[in-house]
């Protein structure tokens, strides 16, 4: 038989996202690109083993936000924080799961140009986003913003968070991202990495419950 997407060469193995068999060809070229692969799929998975991370040239390194610096000290003092956003990124993309990274990269890259507006100049503005998806995600990201300055609050008596560290997190998550995708249209690369760092058993705590846990040591 023939393979079911160039119904050329000979079908060798079962495309679940096709609900087919094609041949090894179609599966590397269109594989997270027309293709949008189920992340437990044997052959995406067997792909992402012996994959090379992308290499920088491969990244438009305006969307890095390379002037925006991240030192240790930082990372190890809000470390709370930059859980709780990766936490927020896991909650959106196991609530909507037709989110791909670039639709996670949109969310952080709208979020990061936002808040170092904010820092620079002190205006609030946000380029929309075009899809719902992107802008849900979003969402979750500043409503985890608002609750951890709740919490903060809460327990202190004040919130010492600054939009400067709100910045900062962002592209740390954000050439997370990079780092993790594949790059191709339809990658789950970084969702899955998320997933793995916030099993599916966690995301049954309730929001408020989950923020606390994760904010406060």
């Amino acid at each position: 038989m023939s393979c079911a997407i160039c119904e050329i060469r000979k079908e060798k193995r079962f495309c679940p996202a096709v609900h087919g068999r094609i041949c090894p060809q179609c599966c590397g070229e269109q594989r997270e690109v027309t293709l949008d692969c189920p992340s437990d799929c044997p052959y995406l998975l067997q792909a992402r083993e012996h994959e090379k991370p992308r290499s920088a040239d491969q990244v438009d390194a305006a969307g890095l936000f390379l002037q925006v610096e991240l030192s240790d000290q930082f990372m190890y003092e809000k470390e709370h924080l930059l859980m709780g956003l990766s936490y927020a990124l896991a909650k959106a993309s196991r609530a909507d799961r037709s989110l791909h990274d670039q639709d996670l990269i949109a969310a952080l890259t709208m979020l990061s140009k936002s808040y170092e507006r904010r820092v620079n100049s002190g205006l609030h503005y946000e380029q929309p986003l075009t899809s719902e998806s992107q802008r849900r995600a979003a969402a979750e990201i500043e409503t985890m913003v608002k609750e951890y300055r709740e919490a903060e609050q809460k327990h202190a008596g004040y919130t010492s968070l600054r939009d400067s560290d709100v910045l900062k997190a962002l592209v740390f998550l954000l050439r997370l991202a990079h780092g993790r995708t594949s790059g191709r249209p339809k990658s789950r690369a970084f969702v899955d990495f998320l997933f793995s760092q916030f099993p599916e058993e966690a995301a049954v705590v309730a929001p408020a419950e989950a923020g606390s846990r994760i904010i406060l040591p």
